[in-house]
């Protein structure tokens, strides 16, 4: 599927740190999934029964802000995400659509500008046509000049899914 605003896994490079020392500065804890379904934020799909997973603390807007030299300040945020627990090359497809985009589920879209602030949000409950939903309110969000990147996270945890940049 082709997206206009496609969603964006941990970047190779953090992940490779962050299977080291995660960003609260802990070794990761690898285990095989039993069950599967964790949402993987290596490769943006749900992981399958017995695959080696661990939970990490990841800061995107830290690691975003030292590659591009922003000052995220308050805005700075770290959170537990699912990952393989050994490199996985990534998204199977180089545009998948948008991840654990099931019906009913609530998200919150968070703006951010190229300081790393916040200037707006958007809670969105995911229709039957997730996909379509997710085009139109990460439309509105790019619609705003000053809106860099915007960040997927669930409601219900509060964890942070996926970004999106700027087209």
């Amino acid at each position: 599927m082709t997206t206009a605003f496609p969603p964006l896994p941990i970047s190779a490079t953090d992940l490779k740190e962050l299977r080291v020392r995660d960003d609260a500065g802990n070794p990761p804890r690898p285990y095989p999934d039993d069950e599967g379904g964790a949402p993987l934020r290596c490769c943006l799909r749900s992981s399958a029964a017995g695959e080696r997973i661990a939970l990490l603390s990841y800061a995107p807007l830290r690691r975003w802000a030292a590659r591009t030299g922003a000052d995220p300040g308050a805005y700075d945020e770290q959170g537990p995400v699912f990952v393989h627990a050994e490199d996985c090359g990534g998204p199977a497809d180089e545009h998948p659509g948008y991840p654990w985009a099931r019906p009913g589920a609530l998200r919150v879209l968070r703006r951010y500008d190229g300081r790393g602030h916040i200037t707006g949000g958007r809670l969105l409950e995911l229709p039957d046509d997730a996909q379509a939903a997710f085009a139109h309110a990460l439309a509105e969000a790019f619609a705003d000049p000053e809106t860099a990147q915007v960040h997927v996270r669930a409601v219900e945890y509060g964890c942070y899914h996926f970004r999106v940049d700027r087209p």
